[in-house]
């Protein structure tokens, strides 16, 4: 299993660090995910379905805040991803961020899960 850092960037209120788990993708947004920092989020994602892991597990378990720009950079990148065979699945989702979620629908359209091991699960 590859467990190398492919990277990071870093603007203001969030931090994106991703690395590859063999086949997925796992990406760990910190911080504010909102107009201002969305690029940081969006350009990784698209960079990973492009280097052929369409698979994505987003670690949220350090994401603070998620508004409806944040929310439409992760429907994007679900979008994309399963064009190319894969997903997005969320997984160690805050209460704050999953009321966003919540209230919007958005979690019937995404898989979720409680960790990052759980979303890397063969079958999950």
């Amino acid at each position: 299993m590859d467990r190398g850092t492919v990277g990071s960037t870093h603007r203001g209120r969030l931090l994106v660090e991703v690395r590859d788990e063999g086949s997925s993708a796992v990406v760990t947004p910190a911080g504010e995910l909102d107009h201002h920092t969305a690029d940081l989020l969006r350009e990784p994602l698209e960079a990973c379905v492009d280097r052929g892991l369409s698979r994505l597990v987003v670690d949220c378990s350090r994401l603070e805040f998620c508004d409806s720009t944040g929310l439409n950079v992760l429907l994007g990148a679900r979008l994309k991803a399963e064009a190319e065979g894969g997903g997005v699945h969320l997984a160690g989702m805050l209460p704050v961020v999953a009321r966003v979620f919540e209230i919007t629908g958005a979690e019937a359209v995404f898989t979720l899960h409680d960790t990052v091991e759980e979303a890397l699960r063969p079958g999950a």
